[in-house]
């Protein structure tokens, strides 16, 4: 079993490093590239170019600030998919040298494994059955988690992820990227009772679609004539849709399922509106689970811990370990939840 694991992401805009030490956070380091702010969005070539100018030096500061040698590590866990085709590459092939100059154990993490794993690593508690809302720029889905590693696929996004929806909303409202954290804090400023949006496919299921949402959002900005002035506004109405959808489908889920814990993770996750308004809407029925904004965000800690689980198992990836952006999650099915008792004890 691999003591000291040296996790590696560069699945999009973040090169990240850190090291776990028999399952503890020893360090994380996070290097954001700025430069995709100009451009309104991520440019995987640019992405491609920075992780690969940067990693090495992250990786060292890594292993400094968990004072170890790279000697000590055991075992390399990385991100080999979903993300940017050219920015996985950086950190596989990195990971791959790594591993295989040391005689070291080498694991390929899927990107929403290791969210999925980010309260696990502030919360050591945290064990399955439960659902996980996992919400990126990327994905949204709803899973019911009877075990690590088994994962029954009960929803995602038809169209748009949420984390999606914010950025081109936050465009739209001339806020930037990313949008969700400033679209979140403009929000505090709106009046909820100003703009009205569509709550798409809210009344029944598990799936999702913002799609149509942000065409209203868009339909409201075009029809403002005075965007200054309606811009917390819109922010606060779109938010609080999205918002109400993610909730309204977690809380189904777990009364389908009878779990006594749901679990937040992913980018959009950072929003504490989002983990307030879960907890709410919870409260008396299950706990709600969600890491540190730092751990939410796309970061090497929480695929560390996915790969820490994953090495304990007994399994490792070979040197054919190659990147692929649209990397299947490992262990899922489709299908129903499958309803169990509630327990008698508060989870909470």
């Amino acid at each position: 079993m691999a003591d000291a694991v040296l996790g590696i992401e560069t699945s999009c805009d973040e090169t990240s490093a850190a090291v776990l030490v028999t399952g503890e956070l020893a360090s994380l380091v996070i290097l954001s590239q700025d430069i995709h702010k100009v451009f309104g969005g991520v440019v995987p070539e640019l992405a491609s170019r920075a992780h690969l100018a940067a990693l090495p030096a992250v990786v060292d500061r890594a292993l400094a600030e968990a004072g170890l040698a790279p000697s000590a590590i055991d075992a390399v866990a990385v991100t080999a998919g979903p993300g940017l085709a050219g920015a996985l590459l950086v950190g596989v092939v990195y990971a791959k040298s790594f591993a295989f100059a040391g005689g070291r154990a080498l694991i390929g993490v899927h990107h929403m494994e290791g969210h999925l794993f980010a309260p696990a690593i502030e919360d050591r508690d945290l064990a399955p059955p439960f659902v996980a809302l996992l919400v990126s720029g990327g994905h949204t889905l709803l899973l019911d988690v009877p075990a690590w590693g088994r994962y029954r696929l009960l929803g995602e996004t038809r169209d748009d992820a949420a984390g999606e929806a914010f950025d081109k909303v936050a465009t739209l409202l001339g806020l930037g990227y990313p949008g969700g954290p400033a679209i979140e804090k403009l929000a505090r400023e709106g009046d909820p009772t100003r703009f009205s949006f569509p709550r798409p496919m809210i009344a029944e299921g598990f799936e999702f679609s913002f799609s149509g949402l942000k065409t209203a959002v868009l339909h409201a900005v075009r029809a403002s004539d005075n965007l200054e002035r309606d811009r917390a506004h819109l922010a606060r109405g779109f938010q609080d849709a999205v918002l109400d959808v993610l909730v309204t489908k977690l809380e189904r889920a777990v009364r389908a399922t009878g779990y006594t814990t749901a679990v937040l993770g992913g980018g959009v996750a950072c929003s504490r509106t989002l983990a307030a308004r879960a907890a709410e809407r919870l409260a008396g029925v299950a706990r709600v689970a969600v890491a540190s904004p730092r751990l939410n965000a796309d970061n090497a800690a929480m695929i560390a811990r996915a790969g820490w689980h994953r090495l304990r198992l007994g399994e490792r990836s070979d040197w054919t370990l190659d990147a692929r952006a649209d990397l299947p999650l490992p262990g899922l099915e489709v299908g129903e939840p499958t309803h169990h008792a509630p327990r008698t004890t508060d989870s909470r």
